[in-house]
């Protein structure tokens, strides 16, 4: 056991909003700590970042502390977005109110910091020769606080005046009649531009890439968010703590692409006008999921640039076109754009004209000579996220650094821990919402979530606390499943560590939004701490798993319907089902566009069947799939699964025949597979005329994998030729007692009890062990076709659809297993609504385009695959 004591309880690097509150609320816990500061003063980003026009980009009412409501009683602000200073001034108040400065040494830096496991305790070295020993090590050093190096030769060489934006002299910076130049225009150029121009004899702007920007329409405090705060402080407050952005606004369900054009023009104008970035970001709901709806606005934007910028050859350079809208961190702007239409103004495209380096009187451009400047400003941004926690020598278990774990990336649990640092937090650290969020409210979220965690070790006498492997893994894909399912990933941005050379790209925050996540923390410790492992003179715990298995969209679709409270099926009768079937499939999208559809009758064993036929654009003929809906054997149709069937056909090349089968309780076991037989050999028989070709897959999609299933097996046994069956989370077995039942059997949609419903409609209890009802019970399955079966991890029928893998492999039936991580019994077949499926689907159709290329193999030579 640890026979040291530590110096401190807890040491704190940054004294920025972060440190400010954490000395707060650990003083208030009593806990002794000390907070460590590098420079001159408190205020963290807004003691460095001084350049003119430095704003925050958060409403400021929105952009202050909430712990306090004397506080926010005792503060005004005088502007809608306030300035640098004023920010700055905020965080001297709140330090001098509630006497913080005495726990804070200034002009002190962080130099080490090593992990003694003996002692549990971190030695501190701090500059220029302090040690000291402590039990808890919280980084709360920022986001973006280390400066970006510009990586341009000859910096050093230029005799005039070098500023950057991020490190900005503390006194007034006077370029009256000087030739600027400005190299950048992220954030800090395009705020700092419009006002060095108004004093620069000339200014001259050196772009690499353009970036969206929008009018912030800085002024007043909006009279109708003031409205609302002053109604209601705690209910305001509440709602920005549970919203996705950090500030209180509903989330919009209007589509871009489903749209009118005069429904996207009001909501855009009005978004224009409202000058806010979560406003503009939210604008429509599937702007960062859809690129043709991002590029709805991304147009409507570039317009609006067009429309500012007098030279047209200048108004192009300034349009983004190399990256989606929203996957670079857009900005507000006061004139921005217009700045390029006064005379002493110019724009050189870095692309067109790269700096080749910088000399004595200026800036050297390739093909273009040398260009003279009396000063040069950089606006080249920051090593975000992680780039001030690597700096740091913090060295954790068995001496490994922090940058040699984040080689290939960070990795985190929850943003806050990483496995190997014991003791160590990163406050808005990577895998957190942080730069996606109002810092604010992610700050105190954070903050308040460690300040908790602490207090739980000291009442149970614990003292060290570490995320276990599998907890910070879970957390990682987590993260990445979030991000994948934007367009985020798509741009080079700071976002993904694009800015700096050498940085792994990964994206870094995360984007699944504030509510989102903050249920995850508050989930962990409601679960014992689940994914840590806690020690100490109290004894151990370990409390391992993964918080968040579902997938990001699987998990927003499951909450919206819950919140809808919808009446479930089985309390209805069937054609009660059927007709709320068909009125939710009326609202869903419908899938892509494919080259025909075409609708016909044919022969079925009960009486005529409805089918709809899917053929490619490309040229025919086709492989043929017969493909059997979903339903319970009640619900459904020839088109009920469209989307589903128009994706697999899209993705896969062969044309699609999906066939409606009789439906219980009218006609019971076995009128459904007698019918789907039926079919199966017409199809096959009609191969030519329909535009096919070769041997049918039979496939299938819940109880319609059933009916796939029981043909390929009675096949086998006639001259049906079937050459692949591919059965997405098929029904196998009739036995509702498998632990997929018991783990799933709520909350995912199908339930145990639905499935009872449809199983009581469908077949007597004598004849569910017909192997035409439960195709598992088949004793029997070589010679059978080979398998695509497809499961998904929160499925009740997971467990059947692997256990009929099993049999037939054991068969000698190749079969080959498509898992749906995170997915649901019908997240699959969502198109378009669960981007996190699509994935998936395309296994789904690969796989299926190696059953025809594997059969035409066989056909012409023997082969060894098994």
């Amino acid at each position: 056991m640890p026979s040291e004591q530590a110096d401190v309880e807890v040491v704190v690097v940054g004294a920025g909003f972060a440190g400010l509150y954490l000395i707060r609320q650990l003083r208030e816990r009593g806990f002794d700590l000390r907070v460590i500061e590098q420079a001159d003063d408190v205020g963290g980003t807004w003691y460095w970042n001084r350049y003119p026009g430095a704003r925050c980009d958060i409403p400021t009412v929105d952009y202050s502390y909430s712990f306090d409501p004397e506080l926010e009683r005792d503060w005004t602000w005088s502007e809608k977005y306030a300035t640098g200073p004023e920010i700055l001034a905020y965080a001297h108040h709140v330090a001098d109110r509630y006497d913080l400065r005495r726990d804070i040494s200034l002009s002190t830096r962080l130099v080490a910091a090593d992990w003694d496991h003996a002692n549990a305790l971190w030695r501190i070295q701090l500059d220029p020769t302090e040690h000291l020993s402590c039990r808890y090590l919280i980084m709360a050093t920022g986001c973006l606080s280390l400066p970006k190096d510009p990586g341009i030769d000859g910096v050093e060489e230029f005799a005039g005046e070098v500023l950057y934006t991020a490190r900005w002299p503390h006194e007034p910076v006077d370029f009256t009649g000087q030739r600027v130049a400005v190299i950048g225009t992220g954030s800090s150029g395009i705020q700092s531009i419009p006002l060095i121009a108004r004093q620069a004899a000339h200014l001259t702007v050196f772009q690499r890439t353009p970036n969206f920007s929008i009018p912030a329409h800085n002024g007043p405090i909006p009279a109708d968010r003031l409205e609302a705060f002053n109604a209601d402080r705690d209910a305001y407050r509440h709602d920005a703590r549970w919203s996705r952005g950090g500030i209180p606004g509903a989330r919009t369900e209007i589509s871009a692409v489903a749209s009118t054009d005069e429904v996207r023009r009001e909501r855009f104008e009005a978004a224009w006008a409202a000058g806010e970035l979560f406003g503009i970001l939210g604008v429509f709901n599937d702007v960062m999921l859809n690129p043709a709806a991002n590029e709805i606005v991304a147009d409507m934007i570039r317009d609006k640039i067009r429309g500012i910028v007098d030279d047209p050859a200048t108004a192009e350079l300034l349009c983004p076109t190399d990256h989606p809208f929203g996957t670079k961190r857009p900005c507000l702007d006061t004139d921005y754009f217009a700045t390029f239409n006064l005379a002493h103004v110019d724009l050189v495209d870095l692309h067109t004209n790269p700096i080749t380096r910088i000399t004595e009187t200026g800036i050297e451009l390739e093909g273009a000579g040398e260009r003279p400047f009396d000063s040069i400003v950089f606006a080249t941004g920051f090593d975000a996220m992680t780039g001030a926690l690597v700096s740091v020598d913090i060295r954790g278990r068995d001496g490994l650094t922090l940058k040699q774990k984040w080689a290939d990336g960070p990795t985190t649990y929850l943003g806050l821990t990483s496995v190997g640092f014991p003791n160590l937090f990163t406050i808005t650290g990577p895998g957190s919402p942080s730069v996606l969020s109002n810092m604010m409210v992610s700050i105190e979220q954070h903050v308040d979530w460690v300040t908790d965690a602490l207090c739980h070790l000291r009442d149970r006498r614990m003292h060290v606390i570490e995320p276990t492997q599998t907890a910070e893994s879970g957390w990682v894909q987590h993260v990445n499943d979030a991000a994948d399912i934007t367009l985020y990933p798509l741009a080079d941005s700071w976002y993904m560590g694009a800015n700096i050379t050498g940085k792994p790209r990964v994206f870094l925050p995360y984007v699944a939004g504030v509510d989102t996540y903050r249920q995850a923390c508050d989930r962990v410790a409601e679960q014992g701490y689940l994914g840590f492992r806690l020690s100490g003179p109290g004894g151990d715990q370990c409390n391992d798993g993964v918080i968040c298995r579902l997938q990001p969209d699987v998990a927003v679709v499951l909450k919206t319907l819950d919140e809808m409270q919808l009446p479930t099926l089985d309390s209805m009768d069937p054609a009660s089902a059927r007709e709320f079937s068909l009125a939710m499939a009326s609202v869903r999208p419908p899938g892509p566009e494919i080259g025909e559809i075409v609708d016909g009758v044919l022969p079925g064993a009960h009486g005529d069947l409805r089918y709809r036929l899917y053929r490619p654009d490309t040229p025919g003929p086709h492989r043929v799939v017969v493909y059997f809906h979903g339903g319970g054997w009640v619900l459904g149709s020839h088109d009920s699964d469209d989307p589903l069937c128009r994706d697999l056909c899209r993705r896969s090349g062969a044309m699609i025949v999906s066939v409606d089968y009789h439906h219980a309780p009218e006609h019971r076991f076995p009128a459904a597979p007698d019918d789907a037989f039926a079919a199966a050999n017409w199809v096959a028989q009609h191969t030519d005329q329909l535009g096919g070709c070769g041997g049918i897959v039979v496939a299938g999609y819940s109880a319609g994998a059933n009916l796939a299933a029981v043909v390929a097996q009675m096949a086998r046994s006639t001259d049906l030729e079937i050459v692949g069956q591919l059965l997405l989370t098929p029904v196998t077995d009739y036995d509702v007692n498998r632990a997929s039942f018991i783990e799933n059997a709520e909350g995912y949609l199908l339930t145990r009890s639905l499935m009872e419903w449809f199983w009581d409609h469908y077949a007597d209890p004598d004849q569910r062990h017909d192997v035409r009802a439960a195709p598992l019970r088949n004793e029997d399955l070589a010679d059978v076709a080979p398998a695509v079966v497809i499961t998904c991890e929160f499925d009740p029928l997971r467990d059947e659809g692997l256990a009929y893998a099993d049999a037939l492999e054991s068969a000698g039936v190749p079969v080959t297993r498509i898992s749906g991580r995170g997915h649901t019994h019908t997240s699959l077949a969502m198109v378009d609504v669960v981007i996190s499926g699509a994935p998936v689907r395309a296994e789904m159709a690969e796989a299926l385009r190696a059953l025809f290329d594997d059969h035409s193999l066989t056909i012409g030579e023997p082969t060894n695959r098994v």
